[in-house]
C-alpha cells in the first residue's frame, strides 16, 4: 500500500532558529518515516514580502536547506526540493486563480496577517501587491502540484488549509473526469502541537526581532543569548524568592528542554531564593547546547560540503519535477488545454 502524500515548506528568510526546530522541523523528521512527504523551499513565497530585497535570496536557500538536513530530513525518505524550480506549480496556480473567487482570498487569515505585518514594517500607505493578495492560491497550488493527501498543520492554521480544500473542490465540481470522480484530493490537515517557544524577551521569536538562537549558532553565541532571557522581574538579589508563573522566558524554556525531574528541581529552587537568575540561565544553556550539539556538528559539514547540498536540492527537485508533471498532466486534460 503506498503512502499518503504529505507537502509542506518555509520560506527561506535566513538561518532558522529553534522556534522552527519545535514548531516544524521536529515534526517534519518523525512525519516522514511514515509518509511520502515533499518539502519545500518556498523561494517563491519569499518575494510575496521581500520581492525587492533579493540578494540573499539563493544563499538563504542553502541555509534553510542545511539546517534541515542537519536537523533530521533525509533525502533518501523526503524528496527536497526548491519551489522556484518547479514551473508545474506556477502554471496549476494559473488554473486555479481562474476559478477563485476574491472574496476567498480577501478572508484568508494568513494572508490578513502577512498584510498587517507589512503594514507595520514598511508604513500604514504601503500597498499589497497582486502576488500577495495571490498568496493563498499560490500556497494551494504547492500542495496540489502532487495531490497531497494531508498538509501538517497547527490549530491555528486550519483556516488557513480551509481555502485549498475549497479550491480543490472547486475545481472537482468544474472539471469532471470521465468517470466522474474527483481528480484532487482535498488535503485533510494533520494536526500537530507545537510548542510555542518565545523570543529571548518575551516576545514572539523571530530573526527581525532580533531575540532569536539560531539552530546553528555555536556554544558560546547560544550562551550569551540565554543570558539575557527575561526571568522573573521581581527577583532583586540572589536569595529573593521567585516566582516561576512570572518567570517570562528562562523557566518556558526549562519546561521545554528540561527533563521533569530537572523542571521540578529547577521551580522548587527558584521559588525557595536558593537558585540565582544567572546560574539557572547558564545550567540551561547547558542543557540547550547538549541537544544541538549534534545537529550543529553535522550542519557544519554541509557548511563545508556546499556541493553536496546543491546536489541534494537538485536530485530532489528532478525527483518533484517527475510527480509534479503526472498530476499537471491530467490537470491541462480535464481544462481542455491545447
Amino acid at each position: 500500500m503506498s503512502k499518503q502524500k504529505i507537502v509542506s515548506g518555509m520560506r527561506p528568510t535566513g538561518k532558522l532558529h529553534l522556534g522552527h526546530y519545535l514548531g516544524v522541523i521536529e515534526n517534519w523528521v518523525n512525519l516522514q518515516y511514515d509518509y511520502d512527504c515533499y518539502f519545500f523551499v518556498a523561494d517563491w513565497h519569499a518575494l510575496t514580502t521581500k520581492y525587492d530585497k533579493t540578494e540573499d535570496l539563493s544563499q538563504n536557500v542553502l541555509e534553510v536547506a542545511m539546517d534541515w538536513l542537519a536537523c533530521g530530513i533525509d533525502p533518501d525518505i523526503s524528496t527536497i526540493y526548491v519551489q522556484s524550480q518547479i514551473p508545474e506549480t506556477a502554471e496549476l496556480n494559473i488554473y486555479l486563480s481562474m476559478i477563485t473567487p476574491q472574496t476567498w482570498v480577501e478572508r484568508d487569515p494568513t494572508l490578513k496577517d502577512m498584510a498587517k505585518i507589512l503594514k507595520t514594517k514598511e508604513g500604514a500607505n504601503t500597498q499589497i501587491s497582486y502576488g500577495l493578495m495571490g498568496y493563498p492560491v499560490l500556497m494551494s497550488a504547492d500542495i496540489m502540484t502532487f495531490n497531497a493527501s494531508v498538509v501538517p498543520v497547527g490549530n491555528d492554521q486550519l483556516a488557513h488549509l480551509e481555502i485549498t480544500r475549497d479550491i480543490a473542490r472547486r475545481f472537482n465540481n468544474i472539471y469532471k473526469t470521465e468517470n466522474g470522480t474527483a481528480f484532487f484530493n482535498e488535503p485533510a490537515p494533520k494536526l500537530t502541537q507545537i510548542p510555542l517557544l518565545c523570543g529571548l524577551d518575551g516576545s514572539k521569536m523571530g530573526k527581525s526581532f532580533n531575540n532569536d538562537i539560531k539552530i546553528s549558532d555555536d556554544e558560546q553565541t547560544t550562551t550569551k543569548k540565554i543570558m539575557q532571557a527575561v526571568t522573573d522581574p521581581n527577583r532583586i538579589k540572589r536569595d529573593d524568592l521567585g516566582d516561576t508563573d512570572k518567570c517570562e522566558v528562562a523557566y518556558k524554556y526549562w519546561q521545554i528542554f528540561g527533563d521533569i525531574d530537572t523542571v521540578a528541581t529547577v521551580k522548587c529552587e527558584c521559588e525557595k531564593g536558593e537558585r540565582g537568575c544567572a546560574d539557572c540561565k547558564k545550567q540551561l544553556a547547558c542543557v540547550i547546547n547538549a541537544k544541538f550539539a549534534p545537529i550543529r556538528e553535522k550542519r557544519r559539514y554541509y557548511e563545508e560540503h556546499i556541493d553536496e547540498v546543491k546536489l541534494i536540492l537538485e536530485k530532489g527537485t528532478q525527483k518533484a519535477r517527475v510527480e509534479a508533471q503526472k498530476v499537471l498532466s491530467e490537470v491541462r486534460k480535464l481544462v481542455k488545454m491545447y
